[in-house]
């Protein structure tokens, strides 16, 4: 038999109980409290559930853990109906299962798939939760993890409603702090692409419990080695081959294409190194420093390790590392990637645009300076035969622009795309001056002084050839890599130049899942990644990398070869939002909004929202994630809102949409309304 002990919690209990033994044994509220208990109300409201194991003692084959719950205002939530333990599991360290074999999971006790065979809490009804649980196998000697779920619910009263949590707390084998762990990943980075708390697969948000259930040996047992964690994990992030086995043929009949493209084998996005003297992620760096087969395997499919295919034949993981020491593994992994970053920041580019007013309308020259990473300009001629591309877009009005994808419905103007380099040949309507790249534009529809269509802007991307470190002559087989693009104003009548607002979304949402070296539009256009030289310093002081750029192209009227609306408010929607378009299940506002710009709206017209159809812009907007809801069109034409109309009965009733007399969308509650 063993003494129950208390976790990290068990000074604040003893603390608490002196302040009761104090105070007398009624609740600090005046009211009586129950012995041991503070009195006191029980949340009425759960918005946020916290969970804490506190509380894990052992006798005759059962573990017997306390689980207090509150709510965000640190009230007890008592009545809580669907609440289990998912899993215990104990930690096998490095080496125990095998010379060379990773810390692994074992499980000591997994939840019944039947709801009624399922474990039931005693609720003390003070906000602690008791369960008593058989366990398989225990061994005091290991670190203990306990994997608590609340599902989304309500209270007993059937009314409260009670949203999910999941609680993965580990302790040494006699229930006091853990001496050690693993965790690799964190759940926070898997939120950089999956949204905090929407579920990552199943219905699970976090990856300790993902790693809780997908064991090695619960993998070995079923002979289906792709569902342990270590080797699942991998397979659904990139496409070496499928995931999920079909049941009658056992064929892995997924693919992860998306994932594939944003991660793009970059062992870094996800294996991130703690801060230093966090305490967090001890074992992070097990990816480079415990190579193991199973492993290895779900990238590398080509490899059979046990008949010698591919590799020279071994049974086990002991002589591993003799080969794949930490350093020349993350080497391996991660040169090209640190070679690409080291060749993106030796260039940069500067960028002028400027208008004069000629008895024929206007000349616009664009001049663009090729930089070095000290800030030192290069001569152009020097460069030209290593570029692949220099791609200018250039449109007139930041906030709304006037020249279209193709051609604007009303004036007929479409956006002006100029390669003043194709495969290392300047182009007959550029030229190099002073070192610089020029060209010039003639009769850019400019506006009246003062208005927004008085600045004209130009998105520019390059791509250099080159052989991975250094700058090479373009030809066929040579590779080519997207730099940094530039972004540059200019006005007709010489007065500062409108932009358009960057508050709303910017480049660090978009480096925090896609990374810093992905690059962008590289198939049909130059290309570019996301830097810091796209950044203006807005009010604050503050340098704001913005998407802005993106509406030389993405213009209002755009259409795209879908015969979907391409204007910049819808296609981000459309590409990261639930539906057909998802790229990531469960993405919430707040992963990339920094906040909503509702004055944006009011400087907008008409957004193309299908071939031929335009719509209102809030409703455009808001469409571009509701259009799957068939009660969303009369509910916004019944705001004034046109949807799918023609341009000029959406451009005259821009002014009628009434959204947001009652709607009042927040990034982190975009459904609220006022009341």
């Amino acid at each position: 038999m063993m003494n129950v002990k208390n976790n990290k919690f068990a000074l604040l209990l003893a603390a608490s109980a002196v302040s009761l033994a104090l105070t007398g044994c009624g609740g600090d509220d005046g009211t009586d409290g129950n012995s041991g208990n503070p009195g006191g109300s029980a949340a009425n409201v759960v918005n946020v559930l916290n969970l804490d194991v506190t509380k894990v003692s052992y006798q005759d084959g059962m573990s017997t853990i306390e689980v207090f719950a509150t709510n965000e205002e640190d009230l007890p939530v008592v009545g809580l109906k669907d609440l289990e333990v998912k899993a215990v599991a104990q930690l096998t360290p490095q080496g125990a299962t095998g010379a060379g074999n990773s810390a692994q999971w074992q499980a000591t006790y997994s939840s019944p798939r039947s709801y009624s065979d399922k474990l039931k809490p005693v609720d003390l009804k003070n906000g602690n939760y008791s369960f008593t649980i058989p366990i398989e196998d225990y061994n005091s000697d290991l670190t203990q993890r306990y994997n608590i779920i609340a599902s989304a619910s309500t209270l007993q009263d059937g009314v409260t409603s009670v949203p999910r949590t999941e609680l993965s707390e580990d302790f040494s084998g006699d229930g006091y702090q853990a001496l050690y762990t693993k965790d690799i990943v964190s759940t926070e980075t898997c939120a950089s692409c999956h949204a905090t708390g929407e579920a990552i697969y199943h219905s699970y948000t976090s990856a300790e419990t993902c790693a809780s259930c997908h064991t090695q040996e619960w993998a070995e047992d079923r002979d289906k080695p792709e569902l342990a964690f270590t080797h699942l994990v991998h397979n659904v992030h990139n496409s070496a081959k499928g995931y999920k086995a079909d049941r009658d043929t056992g064929e892995l009949t997924k693919d992860a294409v998306k994932a594939h493209a944003l991660l793009q084998d970059n062992c870094q996005t996800c294996h991130i190194a703690p801060e230093d003297g966090s305490g967090e992620l001890t074992e992070w760096g097990n990816w480079t420093r415990v190579p193991t087969m199973e492993t290895c395997t779900s990238c590398h499919v080509d490899i059979d390790f046990k008949a010698g295919k591919g590799h020279s034949q071994q049974n086990d993981n002991s002589n591993c590392i003799a080969c794949h020491n930490a350093s020349w593994t993350e080497e391996l992994h991660m040169s090209g990637f640190v070679e690409k970053k080291a060749l993106i920041d030796q260039y940069a580019m500067e960028a002028t645009l400027t208008a004069v007013a000629t008895d024929a309308g206007s000349d616009t020259t664009l001049s663009i300076t090729i930089t070095g990473a000290d800030g030192a300009a290069i001569d152009a001629a020097t460069l030209l035969t290593s570029i692949e591309q220099l791609e200018s877009i250039t449109n007139v009005g930041p906030n709304f622009p006037v020249m279209g994808y193709k051609d604007n419905p009303e004036t007929g103007e479409h956006k002006v795309l100029i390669n003043l380099v194709k495969n290392g040949t300047l182009d007959e309507d550029a030229s190099i001056v002073d070192g610089k790249f020029v060209t010039t534009i003639t009769n850019l529809p400019y506006g009246e002084v003062g208005a927004d269509t008085d600045t004209a802007f130009s998105f520019i991307g390059l791509t250099l050839c080159n052989d991975g470190t250094a700058l090479v002559a373009c030809g066929e087989g040579v590779d080519s890599t997207s730099m940094k693009a530039e972004l540059a104003h200019g006005t007709l009548s010489g007065e500062a130049p409108s932009v358009r607002h960057t508050d709303s979304v910017n480049f660090g949402a978009c480096e925090s899942c896609h990374g810093t070296e992905w690059e962008l539009h590289e198939k049909y256009h130059a290309g570019f990644v996301m830097t810091e030289q796209l950044g203006r310093v807005n009010e604050a002081g503050e340098m704001i990398v913005g998407i802005d750029g993106c509406t030389s192209c993405h213009t209002p009227d755009g259409i795209g070869y879908s015969g979907q609306g391409l204007a910049i408010e819808m296609k981000l929607h459309k590409t990261h939002s639930q539906g057909d378009y998802a790229a990531i299940k469960g993405m919430n506002c707040s992963q990339c909004h920094n906040d909503f710009n509702f004055d944006a709206f009011k400087v907008k017209g008409a957004l193309a929202t299908s071939s031929g159809k335009y719509s209102t812009p809030i409703a455009a907007t808001c469409g571009s994630c509701h259009s799957y809801s068939d009660s969303f069109k009369p509910h916004a034409e019944g705001q004034g809102a046109i949807i799918d109309g023609s341009y000029a009965a959406a451009n005259d009733a821009v002014q009628l949409e009434t959204c947001f007399l009652c709607h009042n969308p927040s990034i982190n509650n975009h459904t609220a309304v006022k009341m």
